[in-house]
């Protein structure tokens, strides 16, 4: 006989029989329980009273994941943003406090552009201001040319093709490297126009992808042109100098450093006694093409008679800080020293002369003469004609030949300066030349015992 017990659910108070030998029929045992059993043995009731206290405390597996998760997100907010423990925001250690046009700002990296910002190796190098002598620079104006011609700017250029096209003078033009004149349409010039107002107020960040596909259009220049580059802020121009010297070939990039790059440096220390950060750093950008460098600002400046002391200082600085492949700075000190003397000439051959390469003896003879042509000269020579004078004497006694060691000792007794040319005439007398014969003995001549 099996005991009795009564139900568990409440409400009901029916009993019912369990076990092995009950008579009762399943149907109505079924029909005799009101509630119904779940298969952990929990009814519903069980599970409305405990959502209250469920509501109240949260187990503890899951409190361990959100914990987890939290600490995740705190660690990406301190990398991301630079905030600390304690909540308040810390500067970021890639930003840099610059100047811009007479203000100071901070440059801001853009993790979805590549290399948008100065990269760690190009923050290294701190810009300083760089202090001018005044009896110096007064010097150096003697040899300045008087009647320099005007330099031309992309706008000057631009001008005068749209006039030869008004005027119907142009003739068909054959050569690649000329100015594409093409009618534009009113859209893409408003969209340029529009790119214009975001240059001149440009501090960091991205550009347009509509300026970042002009190096690949065939009349880039004329599209540059409607965006004024003379009007764009010093960032917004170390940035365009990116995009163009990535992207064009060395012609096209030597056009952009004549027309648009070498103005606004040579304005920009007229006016502010000094070179912008970003106009500095555009420089530096500019050195990955050396040819076009060379070609668009170096010599250009150095013909047109009219670089000032403190411009020959500043882009000296500029190349001595750059690592420049000897053949290029070999031909650019050829065409230097080849060139009529008005002072920046020599700041600009005792850099390179300084960095020590392995010249060619076709350069070291232009550079030879080209101290030479000054025997018969009647003006007082600057100092820094004497210092380019020493620096190549130091690096390169051994590769002038004895004839034009005494061609150079005679330009010493013509042009002499008390502390300069005796450690000039001191390193001439005590090297070898490159013609002396080696009185050496052979070592194949050397007993063998």
């Amino acid at each position: 006989m099996g005991k009795t017990k009564k139900s568990r659910r409440g409400g009901g108070g029916v009993e019912t029989t369990t076990g092995n030998n009950s008579s009762v029929p399943l149907s109505e045992q079924m029909l005799e329980d009101k509630s119904v059993r779940t298969p952990g043995g929990r009814a519903k009731t069980d599970r409305v009273r405990k959502t209250d206290t469920d509501d109240q405390f949260v187990d503890d597996k899951l409190s361990k994941r959100i914990l987890e998760q939290a600490r995740k997100q705190q660690q990406q907010l301190e990398e991301e943003y630079g905030i600390d423990k304690s909540g308040s925001k810390q500067k970021p250690k890639q930003q840099k406090t610059v100047t811009l046009g007479g203000t100071t700002g901070s440059t801001r990296r853009d993790s979805d552009d590549d290399d948008d910002d100065l990269s760690e190796n190009e923050e290294q190098y701190e810009y300083e201001a760089i202090e001018i002598d005044e009896d110096d620079e007064r010097a150096m104006e003697m040899f300045m040319s008087k009647e320099a011609p005007q330099g031309r700017t992309l706008a000057d250029i631009i001008m005068e093709k749209i006039t030869e096209k008004q005027t119907e003078i142009q003739t068909v033009m054959t050569d690649q490297d000329s100015l594409q004149m093409q009618q534009l349409d009113d859209r893409v010039v408003n969209i340029y126009r529009s790119i214009k107002q975001i240059l001149q107020k440009y501090r960091s960040g991205k550009l347009p992808k509509a300026f970042k596909i002009i190096p690949a259009l065939r009349n880039w220049e004329q599209i540059l042109y409607l965006t004024e580059p003379d009007t764009w802020s010093a960032a917004a121009v170390y940035q365009a100098t990116r995009i163009f010297t990535s992207n064009l070939n060395a012609k096209m990039a030597q056009r952009f450093f004549n027309l648009v790059l070498l103005p606004r440096i040579r304005d920009d220390i007229v006016e502010y006694k000094r070179l912008n950060f970003h106009l500095y750093m555009a420089l530096k950008k500019a050195l990955f093409k050396p040819a076009a460098f060379f070609k668009g600002i170096l010599l250009p400046i150095c013909e047109s008679g009219t670089c000032t002391l403190r411009e020959a200082v500043i882009l000296s600085s500029v190349l001595g800080k750059c690592s420049i492949p000897m053949l290029h700075s070999a031909a650019a000190i050829l065409k230097v020293a080849e060139m009529d003397y008005n002072g920046a000439n020599s700041i600009f051959l005792r850099v390179l002369l300084d960095k020590k390469y392995a010249l060619p003896f076709r350069v070291v003879d232009a550079v030879v003469y080209h101290f030479y042509k000054f025997l018969h000269d009647k003006r007082e020579l600057p100092v820094l004609w004497h210092q380019s004078f020493l620096t190549f004497v130091q690096r390169y006694k051994t590769d002038v030949s004895s004839e034009q060691k005494d061609m150079l000792l005679e330009v010493l007794r013509a042009h002499t300066h008390e502390q300069i040319t005796p450690e000039i005439r001191r390193e001439l007398v005590k090297s070898k030349c490159r013609d002396d014969v080696s009185t050496q003995p052979s070592t194949a001549a050397m007993s063998v015992e």
